[in-house]
């Protein structure tokens, strides 16, 4: 992968560009010389740090990260294996009954841990339903993620207390959410940011496109962060579209870039320098993070059934945290007691996860009606009538439930 940024990048028009009603062939042909879908001609890629641990030099980037110590190093670190440790709980939970479904950031960690720590405390985060690693950043406890995926709670945290919203169900809703709210930033003359994460199949929703071409046209203070894993469910990149996905903003008006997504000081790097394009009014931002999921799109998929274990495998050795690791020992940043002393922490979060999870109470079966109308309804108080004299039939001969 070559080793820049693709910021300022403006392409020129290929014939690819006029092939639309010509044969298959020809159509094919040009549009992997147009985007560099071809062996010889692979999209750019942000990269600071290599799969083998060894850092590389940007002259574009490195000014992003030169504040970074060796404490921050351990501190990424950390935070990337808290957060294996903590979906890994939540995984094994959900397969005990625990929880009704969970989505896996398995692989993921530096594209999110990265991009989380480059925030500000002002700026507001606009998630989907996996950025467990972002939400570590903002200072949520984990088991308040949990409710959600548990039944419990419709959300479980205050979205203004850390400035990080409720997870998204809906694909890609969250990007016009995100694009209002920056919106509404430039009305208050504040100099924060707004970050929102989806996915590589989100990118091909209607929702994120309209919030492309608003954020564009209002110069909105708002950076698209998108984790490329490569799966929208089963369904692989190459059949959503034909250009990289970063290359999607060039068309809107805004300049987009292609990130190591596995490489967490690139990640920090071209987040922050995205964040202060916002703030400085220079508008919106495409992050592409180009990364893999290792595990199940969710804990009801079976990822077996669509891809091959040579794939994992390749990913496999270019691990974020094994990245990190190996930049760590080399540099002398960390030693055998820093590991130690991490393993035992994230074994006791592990622990306080799951017994936290355990004791969860079950919601009032009656809580669903409420909050639906702000001042009642009919249909409402019907169908509530309807589950409690359901409910009342389990009841036995003595009256008890």
């Amino acid at each position: 992968m070559t080793v820049e940024s693709t910021a300022a990048r403006t392409p020129r028009r290929s014939a690819g560009n006029k092939a639309g009603t010509t044969g298959t062939k020809r159509t094919t042909s040009t549009t992997k010389k147009a985007t560099g879908a071809g062996k010889s001609a692979e999209p750019a890629l942000v990269q600071l740090l290599t799969p083998e641990g060894k850092r590389v030099k940007n002259a574009e980037f490195d000014k992003y990260v030169a504040d970074i110590t060796a404490e921050d190093l351990r501190g990424l670190y950390r935070d990337m294996v808290l957060t294996r440790r903590f979906d890994a709980e939540a995984t094994s939970l959900q397969r005990q009954g625990e929880l009704g479904l969970w989505a896996s950031l398995l692989g993921q960690e530096a594209a999110q841990i990265g991009s989380g720590r480059a925030l500000r405390d002002d700026d507001y985060v606009f998630p989907t339903y996996r950025e467990h690693g972002v939400a570590w950043c903002r200072g949520v406890d984990p088991t308040n993620l949990l409710g959600m995926f548990r039944g419990v709670n419709n959300g479980g945290w205050d979205p203004n207390g850390n400035n990080f919203h409720l997870y998204t169900i809906v694909i890609g809703s969250q990007t016009l959410h995100a694009t209002g709210y920056a919106m509404g930033i430039t009305k208050d003359g504040a100099d924060s940011a707004v970050i929102a994460y989806f996915g590589d199949g989100a990118s091909s929703q209607g929702d994120v496109a309209e919030a492309f071409t608003f954020s564009a046209v209002y110069n909105a203070p708002v950076v698209f962060f998108c984790q490329n894993n490569q799966w929208a469910i089963s369904e692989p990149t190459e059949k959503q579209s034909r250009v990289p996905l970063y290359q999607r903003a060039q068309g809107f008006g805004f300049p987009g870039v292609r990130v190591d997504g596995n490489d967490v000081l690139a990640n920090l790097a071209v987040t922050r320098w995205a964040l202060e394009r916002a703030r400085a009014g220079e508008g919106p931002t495409l992050v592409e993070a180009f990364t893999y999921r290792m595990g199940a799109h969710t804990t009801s998929d079976d990822p077996t059934r669509y891809r091959h274990d040579e794939e994992r495998a390749a990913w496999e050795a270019k691990d974020p945290i094994l990245r990190l690791r190996r930049y760590l020992e080399a540099a002398n940043h960390a030693d055998e007691g820093f590991f130690a002393e991490l393993e035992t922490e994230s074994e006791a979060l592990g622990k306080r996860v799951r017994e936290a999870v355990r004791a969860m109470p079950d919601p009032d079966h009656f809580a669903i009606f409420e909050n639906v109308y702000a001042d009642g309804h009919a249909l409402v108080d019907e169908e509530r009538a309807q589950f409690a004299a359901y409910q009342a039939s389990f009841a036995d001969e003595d009256g008890g439930k």
